[in-house]
């Protein structure tokens, strides 16, 4: 029998601390796996367009795919996969694809502290991290009002990373944080 992992999705807009609770997650799972989209990015050598520009579409599609392939094939091989990073629900469909195709765990955790906290954050990270104002409002604004997501989201601010990371683990738990479990009601 092929032991097989599950893929979280933690998602927000800049400055919600995806990838510091991704890197304290990944430690409460073994084996696990973390993805870091914004390494993906930096793999294009040439020709790199800022993914929060329109004209990065293209771009970021196939960004989203090589992605969703490698979460996918750890997964598949029996890692826990953490991947964070700006995945909206725009992005959501081929993760769900995928999750169905190998009947894998998918769940989907949107870490969304208040704007001011999310500003804060963001004007504060390092010098390869987007810190301008304009494009971190417009990507909070993209996380506001999810519909059915709004389910998924975990507000990430005025805590400690470390708490943070213990409630998206009891959140990986709940029906709530699933969008697709191998099979799960009618499936």
């Amino acid at each position: 029998m092929t032991v097989t992992g599950q893929v979280v999705v933690v998602t927000g807009p800049p400055g919600a601390g995806k990838s510091t609770v991704s890197r304290l997650l990944t430690r409460m799972f073994s084996p696990s796996v973390h993805l870091h989209t914004d390494d993906f990015w930096s793999f294009i050598a040439e020709g790199a367009i800022p993914p929060y520009l329109p004209e990065a579409r293209r771009q970021n599609e196939v960004v989203m795919d090589v992605l969703v392939e490698a979460a996918f094939g750890y997964a598949r091989g029996g890692y826990q996969v953490v991947l964070d990073g700006v995945v909206g629900p725009w992005f959501i469909g081929g993760f769900l694809r995928a999750a169905k195709t190998h009947d894998v765990c998918l769940r989907y955790v949107v870490l969304r502290p208040d704007e001011a906290t999310t500003l804060a954050r963001a004007a504060g990270r390092g010098p390869d991290a987007l810190t301008e104002r304009e494009p971190v409002l417009s990507m909070y604004r993209q996380f506001q009002d999810l519909g059915a997501l709004e389910r998924c989201v975990l507000d990430s601010g005025g805590q400690a990373p470390e708490a943070t990371a213990e409630h998206v683990r009891k959140a990986l738990s709940a029906p709530e944080s699933a969008l697709w479990i191998p099979g799960g009601p009618g499936q």
